[in-house]
């Protein structure tokens, strides 16, 4: 696609690598084109999974570009229509996310991968939320972080801005896997990447829609909505072809032919 974002897709699943030396961090426009390319990835029919990963070995991404915003960008500018790294705020999307973090995930970086689904991780990787030291705030990450790992750990990241080691986000579930090294991390987000390939693409969505928005309901509400039918993935999954075949698969004690209907 450019220099900056490359693109690799084989079958259902597109690749999504940032390559923006030294840091790979993400100035307005970078932000721009990583929406454009994961809203393709939303509405292609035929896109069931996106692995997100950067170039280079020291930095999965230094977050915010402070030289960018020193020359002009505003802090609150036009991230285009994922909103920032394309995919902290892209609305409906209902399709699995892996991100593969090799390096310092700081800021913004540590943001983007708190935007997957999945985070898999190099022995190498680390995170750490600085804003407090620039007397700033690090939005995304205090809305999300204390819904992921306990709140005051994550609230012991976000007043001190200190680093956390992979082995410690393991050890609170924000990180799904530890891998030796980049190619060891690849090869497992590729891995994991045509497994989820191979499920039902209905049920992905009602997952996500249901996880998304179970987040602001209580478990009643949540449930009667799910039963009722108010989510509009739940709706069509439960009138779909791939609701019944997985009924006939599992009766007739075989593996299911998934259409994504």
């Amino acid at each position: 696609m450019s220099d900056v974002i490359k693109t690799r897709r084989e079958g259902g699943i597109i690749e999504v690598t940032l390559d923006r030396p030294k840091a790979n961090a993400i100035d307005l426009a970078t932000s721009r084109m990583m929406g454009e390319v994961f809203k393709g990835f939303r509405d292609d029919p035929e896109l069931r999974v996106a692995i997100v990963r950067t170039a280079g070995e020291r930095f999965f991404s230094a977050g915010w570009d402070l030289k960018a915003a020193a020359e002009g960008d505003e802090v609150d500018g036009d991230y285009g229509v994922g909103g920032f790294a394309g995919l902290q705020e892209l609305r409906d999307l209902n399709k699995p996310v892996i991100a593969a973090v090799n390096g310092m995930a700081v800021g913004g970086g540590f943001e983007l991968a708190l935007s997957a689904d999945m985070i898999l991780a190099t022995e190498n990787a680390s995170f750490s939320l600085p804003e407090i030291k620039a007397g700033t705030l690090a939005d995304a990450a205090t809305v999300k972080l204390p819904k992921r790992i306990p709140y005051h750990v994550a609230m012991d990241l976000l007043f001190t801005g200190r680093w956390m080691d992979v082995q410690e986000a393991h050890r609170w579930g924000l990180v799904n896997e530890v891998l030796t090294d980049e190619q060891a991390l690849r090869d497992r987000a590729w891995d994991l990447a045509r497994l989820l390939e191979s499920g039902p693409p209905l049920v992905f969505a009602s997952i996500k829609e249901v996880a998304r928005a179970a987040e602001a309901m209580t478990f009643q509400e949540a449930m009667n909505n799910i039963t009722k039918r108010q989510f509009a993935t739940v709706d069509v999954l439960y009138d779909s072809e791939d609701n019944l075949e997985g009924a006939k698969a599992f009766a007739e004690k075989r593996d299911p032919q998934w259409k994504g209907k």
